[in-house]
């Protein structure tokens, strides 16, 4: 009989949480773009962003794809920083305006959304670290530095590259 265990646990998590942003962000991506198309004096007029505020809801619909689509983890890291910066950056303006909402759901609805987006990319599935091409090029360059020295260069280019 086949049991419940911590890797399913994880992955149901996983998808769960990111189901539910890719739905929430691409959503209100979408009505951002309609908005515009049936109103051009700009998206979210109350908090008084110029009418080129509208690629925002572009944006956010190719992050709601790009958290769903397999494989590019790199797409997926951008992505999920663009949502974080995304809701934050909301609640900033909300409070910035002092425009709350009912019991301060402007606020709280975002920073709610924001830890369920920080929960689905700390749930996401690693992907395997590929040997970069400056990896390769600068490969046996750095002999007089220590093993130690030589896995934190690694570490740092593997990052950015």
């Amino acid at each position: 009989m086949g049991g419940w265990n911590d890797h399913e646990g994880k992955n149901i998590a996983y998808w769960t949480t990111t189901i539910l942003i890719a739905f929430f962000i691409g959503s209100g991506g979408g009505a951002q773009i309609a908005q515009y198309l049936g109103n051009r004096h700009g998206v979210v007029p109350v908090l008084g962003y110029p009418i080129y505020f509208t690629i925002l809801g572009f944006w956010k619909v190719l992050g709601a794809i790009a958290i769903l689509v397999p494989r590019y983890p790199r797409l997926k890291e951008w992505a999920y920083a663009g949502i974080f910066f995304d809701l934050t950056g909301a609640v900033a303006s909300v409070v910035a305006v002092g425009v709350y909402g009912a019991y301060a759901f402007h606020i709280l609805a975002p920073l709610i959304l924001t830890g369920i987006t920080v929960a689905s990319w700390a749930l996401r599935p690693r992907a395997v670290p590929s040997v970069s091409s400056f990896q390769r090029q600068t490969a046996g360059r750095y002999k007089h530095e220590s093993n130690c020295g030589e896995a934190w260069f690694s570490l740092g280019v593997s990052y950015f590259f």
